[in-house]
């Protein structure tokens, strides 16, 4: 009789606990059919000899990138056989069958691939239909309640994390719980219910407004509840109103084929309306910023991004608006864009932390492409309705100089008819008495083409080269006046 095998992974969810009992097993030259999977270390003690314990024969090849691509979902699955079937896929493909995870017509590939679209499914619904409540009592803590079919919750939190990393928030599970405290992510056990609230505040705003965009004449039950199936309803405030509305939906297309035509209104533009800049420090001005409704913008992004920095900052760095990663975070200069400032200003000396951040546009204005939001350049109009906050920041932090990156900063200090790409690295005055320049913003030079983006770096550098000019005018302006005075 040949030898049992005992293999654990612990959690059984977890795919490089998986690959660490299979890579060992491999090695040992193990067949599939002498290997029991385990999906704890209790259920470990009741089969055969530990994994950890045969001896290696071989080297393993390296699997191919999809495979290790679709282990990682289908070890989610809550199929008890999902461990050893995708230990049966490495055992065959460490034995030659290099091309096996393009094989649809193979009983173990199309196994697989069927746990691999049921995860792909709930991890899709999960991220569609999971509804923050907020915690009564607990200003700016949110709590979701979700029931996923698979062990899908370590996956998923990397996107709610990226998602909703401006605020704490909880997501409970029957089987394993994540919170996010604004700074990581850190996994409990699973919950009940009950652990969350039942309702907010806000929710029965949200239902008005659903019921009032609920379009009766569009209504398709069938793909309304393929796309959203009935079991997830309980998560969602507005299935609270569906049911009615379905009901009446008969009865409101009839009324709407009734209803006498009307002729379309014209849209008259609304104008900006003015912001209540308040008095205070930077701390009040951030405080009522998070609420500015001025533009449109606000709508659609995450949040506002204002600014950052140390309230004694002599140097003032104003950008046009937040980007993708920006809106997500809350902080200014963290995305893509962010990392090349960093990279310039390392190389120029110049350390970050004594800088004040921010844009002229606290806003992030995108459009969609697909899953992705592309950065949409801000409107004159959405300038016009930042600019008091700007200009508050200015005045509370008296800088001693102001740059400008991009043609929506420069407008929105040095004025609608500076002419960047002429004027750019050229010392201006401001009213204030500060002194101020206009450059590219950063991400005008990562979106150069190839051959032309070290070029367009290097004239970044060199424009920002004028705060080393500037500072070492200050320093030796602030010597000199010493001596006089000391004499």
């Amino acid at each position: 009789m040949s030898a049992r095998w005992s293999a654990t992974v612990d959690p059984v969810w977890d795919f490089d606990a998986w690959r660490a009992q299979a890579r060992l097993a491999l090695r040992a030259n193990i067949a599939p059919d002498a290997i029991d999977w385990h999906g704890d270390a209790q259920g470990g003690l009741l089969a055969g000899r530990a994994i950890e314990s045969a001896s290696p024969v071989r080297e393993v090849p390296a699997m191919p990138r999809d495979f290790f691509d679709l282990a990682a979902r289908v070890v989610c699955h809550r199929d008890a056989d999902a461990p050893a079937l995708l230990y049966r896929m490495a055992w065959r493909i460490a034995n030659g069958e290099r091309h096996l995870c393009t094989l649809a017509t193979d009983i173990d590939t199309h196994r697989a691939m069927t746990l691999d679209q049921s995860v792909r499914r709930d991890l899709h619904k999960m991220k569609a239909f999971v509804r923050f409540r907020e915690v009564p009592g607990v200003e700016g803590a949110f709590i979701a309640w979700f029931e996923p079919e698979h062990h899908i919750v370590d996956r998923v939190s990397g996107f709610f994390e990226r998602r909703f990393a401006g605020m704490r928030w909880s997501i409970l599970t029957p089987y394993r719980s994540v919170h996010w405290n604004g700074e990581a992510l850190v996994f409990a056990p699973g919950a009940v219910r009950s652990d969350a609230p039942a309702d907010d505040a806000q929710e029965s705003l949200w239902r008005t407004y659903y019921a009032h965009i609920f379009n009766p004449a569009r209504l398709n039950p069938r793909m309304m509840r393929q796309e959203m199936p009935q079991k997830y309803w309980k998560h969602l405030p507005e299935a609270h109103v569906l049911p009615t509305l379905l009901r009446e939906a008969g009865a409101r297309v009839e009324a709407m084929a009734e209803r006498m035509p009307q002729p379309p209104r014209r849209r008259i533009p609304e104008a900006v309306p003015a912001v209540d800049t308040p008095a205070g420090d930077l701390d009040t001005l951030r405080t009522h910023a998070r609420d500015c409704r001025a533009c449109p913008l606000w709508g659609p992004a995450t949040q506002t991004v204002f600014g950052e920095g140390p309230t004694d900052a002599r140097i003032v760095v104003v950008g046009e608006q937040p980007g993708d990663q920006e809106d997500l975070s809350g902080r200014p200069f963290v995305g893509p864009a962010g990392k090349l400032l960093q990279r310039a200003l390392d190389e120029l000396g110049i350390a970050r932390d004594t800088l004040y951040l921010t844009n002229a546009v606290k806003h992030f204005r995108f459009e969609r492409r697909g899953k992705h939001r592309l950065h949409k350049a801000p409107e004159p109009g959405h300038a016009r309705a930042c600019r008091q906050w700007l200009a508050r920041e200015l005045e509370l932090l008296q800088p001693d100089t102001v740059v400008c990156l991009g043609a929506t900063a420069a407008s929105s200090v040095l004025g609608a008819d500076f002419k960047l790409m002429q004027q750019r690295g050229q010392w201006e005055r401001l009213s204030s008495g500060a002194r101020a320049f206009a450059t590219v913003h950063p991400a005008w030079v990562l979106r150069q083409p190839a051959a032309q983006q070290e070029a367009a770096y290097r004239g970044f550098v060199e424009d920002l080269r004028l705060l080393i000019d500037r500072r070492n005018h200050i320093a030796t302006a602030a010597s000199t006046s010493a001596t006089t005075n000391s004499t």
